[in-house]
């Protein structure tokens, strides 16, 4: 597998946003959360609506870039095989055991039950109902982790639609794509997107719960499909690097017109409607390539945290969300003001992240449960076969 440190980095560049992103949402005004500060803050839908439209889809993308790296039509039964094991156990063991923090969290905090962790496992674990309207994650829940089940879906859908991929119309598809050049690198891939967001966005809303969400499935797949396409074609990423400027510049100009358009108070008309959803699936392509381009221009050198950040990448990941909702759980209440607040939610989940990884990485039960490979007899971790959100080595 070709190591491209480019990738790697932009695997952890993606993580802290997302860390961010979900602290972030303690404070936003006006968006629901599990658990929210007293000190809310409206100007922080600005930066979150511009991030929100292309954070996941980044993720989905560079996912999709790592599986084409590693070629899986050489050995596509175990490729099925490991990918179930990185992303479905890591699931299920958050589901029942990270997740289950915020979900004790946002029912204490919603008034659906009295305190007592104990007393709510009990139930959760054992898939007990709440009571109807008293408490939305009534049973097991996969909150932030919803990530891993799409993509575990999407990598099995992947395996099983190898053959055609690799057939020859489905390369000459491929080679179509990474041979792309100028503004039809920009508005054709852009397409599909588009179509998604005014054909079914409009019918079928964000849920992350999987057997409704046929607008992020549609999205987020097709980014996947993108990346396994382009991630080998060095034309693509050449011209990537020729493109970087513009591409940047064009992302910057896009979400400065979407951004302000979401936020106006005019009632728009659907001719209207229709163009801003164009917008937003031009921006989102265009986002994602702005990224790509500059992580290739700056990020493609062996640096020297790297190694350790993406074996990092995945425990952080499971981990950051719950820590975040802990964290706040019992800081709202003392009232500290908003600037120490953030700064100890912040640094606390950065700090829970980071000891979390250093005890699963030296635990061998754990390392599997939080997406790192297993130690080998040396205690040498096995040597990584293809990045999830990062390398686990």
């Amino acid at each position: 597998m070709e190591r491209r440190h480019d990738l790697d980095a932009l695997r952890v560049l993606a993580l802290l946003s997302l860390i961010a992103y979900h602290c972030g949402m303690l404070y936003v005004a006006e968006w629901d959360w599990h658990i929210k500060s007293s000190y809310l803050q409206d100007w922080l839908q600005w930066p979150m609506l511009a991030m929100n439209r292309w954070r996941m889809a980044l993720l989905f993308l560079l996912s999709g870039l790592a599986i084409g790296l590693y070629r899986p039509s050489r050995h596509p039964g175990r490729f099925a095989w490991e990918r179930t094991v990185r992303l479905f156990v890591p699931l299920v063991f958050g589901m029942f055991v990270i997740c289950s923090v915020q979900a004790y969290v946002q029912g204490v905090a919603a008034g659906a039950f009295e305190p007592g962790f104990g007393t709510f496992l009990a139930r959760y674990w054992f898939l007990a109902p709440w009571p109807p309207g008293d408490f939305s994650d009534y049973d097991l829940t996969w909150n932030h982790l919803w990530y891993l089940a799409y993509l575990w879906i999407y990598t099995l859908v992947l395996a099983a639609l190898l053959p055609l991929l690799e057939s020859g119309p489905g390369r000459r598809l491929q080679s179509a794509l990474a041979g792309l050049r100028g503004w039809k690198l920009v508005l054709l891939p852009a397409f599909p997107l588009v179509l998604y967001l005014n054909l079914l966005l409009v019918r079928f809303e964000a849920t992350n719960g999987l057997f409704d969400d046929w607008f992020q499935h549609a999205q987020f797949f097709t980014v996947f499909l993108y990346g396994y396409a382009l991630s080998r074609s060095a034309g693509f990423w050449d011209e990537l690097r020729r493109l970087r400027r513009p591409l940047g510049w064009a992302a910057l100009a896009m979400t400065a017109v979407y951004v302000p358009l979401l936020k106006s108070d005019i009632v728009f008309g659907e001719p209207a409607l229709v163009a801003i959803r164009s917008l937003r699936g031009l921006l989102v392509w265009t986002v994602l390539l702005a990224i790509l381009a500059w992580g290739r221009h700056a990020l493609d050198r062996p640096f020297r945290w790297l190694p350790y950040a993406s074996e990092a990448v995945f425990p952080w990941y499971v981990i950051h969300q719950s820590a975040t909702v802990l964290l706040a759980y019992w800081l709202v209440p003392l009232r500290l003001g908003g600037a120490l607040e953030a700064a100890l939610v912040v640094l606390g989940t950065l700090a829970a992240c980071g000891l979390g990884h250093e005890m699963v990485k030296r635990v061998a039960v754990l390392r599997p449960l939080f997406g790192l490979k297993p130690r080998l007899a040396s205690g040498r971790a096995q040597p990584e076969a293809v990045a999830v959100l990062g390398r686990g080595q």
